[in-house]
């Protein structure tokens, strides 16, 4: 029975022990809560704690950066172009027993977030133009760059510089939404707009207003190919006609010193003994006859002569 009574009262020691402690992790820091109530100071000294068993309890918030990432809105800009803002924020607990009070736990201080920077994200866009959104506050374009459509385009400047731009339109969403967290002991440290883009109707509008854009730029490469295409094609044709006029002008010349050379062989040749050359020049008229020439010339004619001479 002594053996049995020490084991009982050794097993409620342990169990008040194990009611009593805890342990605060270096990212922590913890409250004791009684009925509901805070008991002291906020514990944030990392080690082993205590607290009454059974009627205590602890609230741990983590001491690190949180991330907060908001749903994305649907907003209209001060131009009335209708835009979805997506909005992402890091925030810390800088003051748990005003945290508990006001919010709770940390589900409670996501959801005050996304009260807040959301309607603070809508007040901010809605009174804003839409390149002020997303330029940044150094934007600069060299409009001589741009080819003709991109500069005649009219719902948009290409040449005004914004005046806050992303970065400072950032820092104004932060400072105003901070200045609502006083009361909830958050500090929130950075907002940032993730990502914008134009609702799903205006997207459409603007993507086939950017295909009409370049397929008029395409055209307008295009025709200019083509031009330039033509313009190469007639001088080439300018070009071969020169060559061919030039090449039959200097075969002319050739053919031309070629018979002069000719005629004045002959006229050597002929020179030197004409009645051979005649001769020859006969028995070369004769070849050009073939078997069947039949001829009507005159008995006496110079051209039958050598045809006498050789019968006889």
């Amino acid at each position: 029975m002594k053996k049995l009574a020490s084991l009982f009262v050794a097993l409620v020691v342990a169990i008040i022990v194990f009611s009593s402690a805890f342990v605060v992790d270096e990212a922590e820091q913890a409250i004791i809560v009684q009925f509901g109530e805070p008991q002291g100071d906020v514990i944030s000294t990392p080690g082993l704690h205590w607290k009454l068993p059974f009627v205590q309890e602890v609230r741990r918030y983590d001491r690190r950066l949180l991330v907060w990432d908001g749903d994305v809105s649907q907003i209209p800009t001060l131009g009335r172009e209708f835009i979805q803002v997506d909005t992402t924020a890091r925030w810390r607990i800088v003051d748990p027993l005003q945290f508990l009070r006001s919010v709770r736990d940390e589900r409670g201080g996501r959801t005050r977030l996304d009260d807040i920077i959301d309607s603070v994200v809508r007040d901010i866009i809605s009174g804003t133009e839409l390149e002020e959104i997303v330029r940044s506050g150094d934007w600069d374009v060299d409009v001589d760059e741009l080819d003709e459509i991109e500069q005649d385009r009219d719902d948009v400047s290409l040449t005004k510089r914004p005046k806050l731009g992303r970065e400072k339109l950032e820092s104004e969403i932060l400072k105003s939404a901070s200045k609502l967290m006083s009361d909830l002991g958050i500090e929130l440290k950075d907002v940032r707009i993730k990502r914008i883009n134009y609702i799903d109707s205006v997207r459409r509008q603007v993507e086939n207003r950017m295909i009409s854009e370049r397929q008029a730029i395409a055209e307008r490469f295009r025709a200019e190919g083509q031009g330039r295409s033509l313009e190469i094609t007639g001088e080439m044709e300018r070009e071969l006609r020169r060559i061919n006029s030039e090449a039959a002008r200097k075969a002319e010349e050739i053919r031309g010193d070629a018979d002069a050379e000719a005629i004045s062989i002959y006229g050597e040749a002929f020179g030197a003994d004409p009645e051979f050359y005649a001769f020859i020049r006969t028995l070369e008229t004769y070849k050009t006859l073939g078997d069947n020439a039949t001829l009507m010339i005159r008995s006496d004619s110079d051209f039958f002569r050598y045809l006498e001479k050789t019968d006889r």
